[in-house]
């Protein structure tokens, strides 16, 4: 393996404390360097090796450092990527990666400009129930799809602290910026590009000011529906993973480990990390040859966002590319901003 990637973190609010410094901090691919901390300095007490940085200048002004993760809130992913490559920095960009379609490519552009690679951190195809669906549908047991339906629902009808995604007007702010990048993605990663789609929101919490429920329906060939949908006033538990064929259905929960696992301390090199506890496996229906429904479970992929982490290091240092395309992210700006 080449040398480790010096990379240092743009913040450290929940983003950077659960999904990129715990693994920046164990992937031998990488060294973590340093994490801006403009007021509150609790990084070093359990990275005590590393830089607490007192803005980001200063983190950009870091010789040493050779990647950046921008996972600043989301209405100024525009300006730190900017700022970041043109101080000469390789960029893995939380989602969105903009509010529109002319910033992305003008972020693509610049970093093609400057001989960087741009990388847009998308973590959920790598949930296990992603993981899970994506093998039942490339197996072909399914036979030709009808529908797929993938959600992401939450019940929280109290606005939330976070301005910039509950304020009017504020770019890239919203739940269909917010998890719509999710969903669009998962879609865009098993299908392309669509080849039409419809897009309804709506505001349904007292005193919002950004639509807090959205569903898209996605055309593709062969008469194949995709349905994204996500509210945050949705309280029964539905599906996050249904998938309808000729010869059959399978229906998974969202219950992806990682994200309350890393939450509570446990890094990535434990074994335990990502496998989600019996009694979460998806069902897969097909009908045998005398019409007779068989329901069999399916036992969970292994959730493992250290995947994205990999493909940093292999996009930066053998020049490999990155799973996540800067046309994917074109496809998603589309629907996003619709």
């Amino acid at each position: 393996m080449s040398a480790p990637i010096v990379t240092g973190l743009m913040a450290y609010g929940m983003s950077g404390r659960i999904f990129h410094a715990p693994f920046i901090s164990t992937n031998p691919g990488f060294t973590l360097k340093g994490i801006v901390e403009r007021s509150k300095k609790i990084a070093t007490c359990i990275y005590p090796d590393i830089i607490s940085y007192n803005s980001i200048d200063e983190l950009l002004n870091d010789t040493d450092v050779e990647l950046v993760i921008v996972n600043t809130p989301s209405n100024l992913h525009y300006e730190h990527t900017m700022m970041a490559l043109k101080a000469g920095k390789h960029v893995l960009l939380e989602k969105p990666a903009a509010a529109t379609s002319a910033e992305v490519k003008e972020l693509f552009d610049t970093a093609r400009g400057l001989n960087k690679h741009l990388m847009v951190y998308q973590n959920r195809r790598y949930d296990s129930g992603f993981l899970s669906t994506k093998e039942i549908i490339e197996s072909g047991r399914l036979g030709n799809l009808i529908e797929v339906t993938f959600r992401m629902d939450r019940y929280k009808a109290a606005i939330g602290v976070k301005s910039f995604k509950e304020t009017k007007g504020v770019p890239a702010g919203g739940l269909v910026y917010d998890l719509g990048a999710h969903l669009i993605d998962g879609a865009i990663a098993l299908f392309g590009k669509p080849l039409s789609f419809t897009k309804t929101t709506g505001m349904y919490r007292e005193g919002s000011e950004v639509p807090d429920y959205f569903h898209y329906h996605l055309i593709y060939p062969n008469q194949l529906n995709v349905y994204l949908t996500s509210g945050l006033q949705i309280a029964g538990d539905t599906p996050g993973f249904w998938v309808n064929g000729t010869l059959g259905s399978f229906i998974k929960n969202r219950t992806d480990v990682q994200e309350a696992q890393l939450d509570k301390g446990m890094m990535p090199t434990n074994p335990a990390y990502g496998v989600e506890p019996a009694g979460n496996e998806g069902q897969l229906i097909t009908v045998g040859i005398d019409n007779q429904k068989i329901t069999e479970p399916v036992p969970s992929q292994k959730g493992d966002y250290n995947q994205i982490f990999d493909a940093v290091y292999h996009t930066i240092r053998n020049n490999a590319l990155f799973p996540i395309t800067e046309e994917h992210i074109a496809w998603q700006l589309e629907l996003l901003e619709a």
